[in-house]
């Protein structure tokens, strides 16, 4: 496992090339601060030798130049001008002669004149210019050395750094890493085990025994894992048979749900249709007992007509007759043809509404009518409820609106409206205001029903459309008629009803897509018709 090079190791390399950096870093800040200090020390040293060639110069000079030994001078200034950093000397005379050694400078980095006396007298003047190239030089011959020996030295630090991490530390992380990834269910008894490790630990033996320690906890966990596994394939058999068991009471217990289901499905639909016959059955006792007036008024009629034919029929055979007695006894004939043709007329317009209300309790068709003459049948057949009450019913429809529809959805619901109003909103009281219209906006019927009664309690208007809901429980009321009301409008014409709070009495309004054969969907008020019965 430790087989692994030292150059092949990453981290061993990263090592090297951090430090190496580190350490150049370090060594050329150091190596330009040195530069710098030497630097200084060079300026400094050359602001000393200005001094010095003041100090021991100018007295030999001015010797010189009172001697007029213009060679001695020459040879004193060119000896100035070789010292180091002195790149230029110019002496001129007080009688105007100039003697000077050296290049002229353009641009000096120091430049200095000297006043040249003899015995106090001023015998002329030196101006010594300089430059740091020396400076320079030694500076950059310095600063290689320097930049050498560093790079031998950091190499050599870093190398022996590199081998020594790779040796105490990376050769041995390889190895616990190639053991952690042979690391097995398997192989969780060997060990991890370092080479060539001293008596004196670290915080690698401190890695290998937190890997042992890892090791034997998951020894330990397998094994407790493998009795849970187990046990778990043990209480899922436990768990199967019992899933199996409950399954198939819950089937049972599904199955007598379901049966309880329908049942009440049917209860309900059966209440339903008893509801709906039960309407019909009203209208059926209101309406024999409308027609039986003009009926018997037709009976008495006839009867009386058969004694004065009788009577006639006599007087012809005694020959008795009188002008007189013919012309009493035809306009007595006179007046019960009228009075049988107008009761004969009632009674058919009572049965011919009642039949075209009740054969669509029990047919269905959705076919095309006359909303108006449809409406009147329906008001007309219901009214016989309440003969012996004073409501006012007011219609508004178009009497010219024709439309496709369910005519059984709209029997119902206004029977339904009616007979709630009836027997809710009117309750102890004879008289009452009753308001049906009907209306055409944007392609939809919208029929408003209103009554000036007592109005709906506001915890029975909340839910006043769900089954069984009834103020008349136990007075033979349902409960379902509001409820056959919404689930006609919903399901059968397909629209929405809701309720409208009013200051007086309740108000509804039914809201249906419309579908007109003729394409003539718009709508004039129609005249407004008042019924009292």
């Amino acid at each position: 496992m430790s087989n692994k090079s030292a150059f092949n190791s990453k981290l061993s390399r990263r090592v090297f090339i951090y430090i190496f950096l580190c350490s150049a870093l370090l060594s050329v800040a150091s190596t330009l601060i040195q530069l710098y200090v030497d630097f200084q020390n060079g300026v400094n040293t050359l602001d000393e030798r200005f001094d010095n060639i003041e100090s021991s110069y100018n007295q030999s000079i001015s010797t010189s130049l009172w001697d007029f030994n213009e060679g001695l001078v020459e040879q004193q200034i060119a000896g100035i001008q070789r010292l180091p950093d002195i790149r230029h000397v110019r002496l001129t005379t007080s009688f105007g002669k100039i003697y000077q050694v050296g290049d002229i400078l353009t641009e000096a980095k120091k430049v200095e004149s000297h006043p040249i006396s003899f015995e106090g007298n001023i015998i002329g003047t030196m101006i010594i210019s300089a430059d740091y190239q020396d400076i320079y030089q030694h500076l950059w011959q310095k600063a290689g050395f320097i930049i050498f020996t560093e790079f031998i030295k950091i190499f050599i630090v870093a190398l022996c750094t590199f081998f020594i991490v790779h040796w105490f530390i990376t050769r041995h992380l390889y190895r616990i890493t190639l053991y952690s990834q042979a690391m097995s269910g398997d192989s969780l008894d060997r060990p991890l085990m370092l080479e060539n490790r001293g008596k004196k630990t670290d915080e690698l033996d401190e890695l290998v025994s937190a890997i042992n320690d890892m090791r034997l906890t998951l020894q330990n966990d397998m094994i407790k894992l493998e009795d849970a596994e187990n046990a778990l394939i043990n209480l899922n058999g436990d768990l199967e048979i019992k899933v199996y068991e409950r399954t198939s009471k819950l089937s049972e217990s599904n199955q007598q749900l379901q049966n309880s289901l329908d049942a009440l499905t049917l209860a309900k639909d059966q209440l339903v249709q008893s509801e709906k016959m039960a309407s019909l059955g009203q209208l059926v006792a209101g309406v024999a007992h409308e027609v039986n007036t003009p009926l018997g008024i037709c009976v008495t009629s006839l009867s009386a007509l058969k004694e004065k034919f009788h009577e006639l029929e006599q007087a012809l055979s005694d020959e008795t007759l009188t002008r007189k007695q013919l012309t009493s006894i035809l306009d007595l004939f006179g007046e019960y043809e009228k009075i049988i043709d107008r009761s004969l007329n009632k009674a058919v317009d009572l049965i011919r509404g009642f039949k075209s209300v009740a054969v669509e309790y029990h047919t269905d068709p959705k076919i095309k009518i006359n909303l108006s003459q449809h409406v009147h049948d329906i008001v007309n057949t219901v009214k016989t409820l309440f003969k012996q009450k004073n409501y006012t019913i007011k219609i508004l429809v178009d009497e010219d609106l024709n439309l496709v529809t369910f005519p059984s959805a709209w029997n119902q619901i206004l029977t339904n409206f009616l007979t709630n109003s009836h027997y809710h909103g009117f309750e102890n009281t004879i008289e009452g205001d009753i308001s049906i219209e009907f209306k055409v906006i944007e392609q939809h019927l919208v029929l408003t029903y209103q009554d000036n009664g007592k109005g709906l309690d506001d915890k029975v208007k909340d839910k006043i459309f769900d089954p069984f809901v009834t103020t008349k429980r136990g007075s033979g009321g349902s409960g379902l008629g509001m409820n056959i009301v919404y689930n006609l409008v919903n399901t059968k014409l397909s629209g929405s009803i809701k309720i409208v709070t009013t200051d007086h009495g309740c108000c509804f309004v039914v809201e249906a897509p419309l579908e007109d054969e003729s394409g003539d969907n718009s709508i004039k008020e129609g005249p407004e018709l008042t019924l009292i019965p």
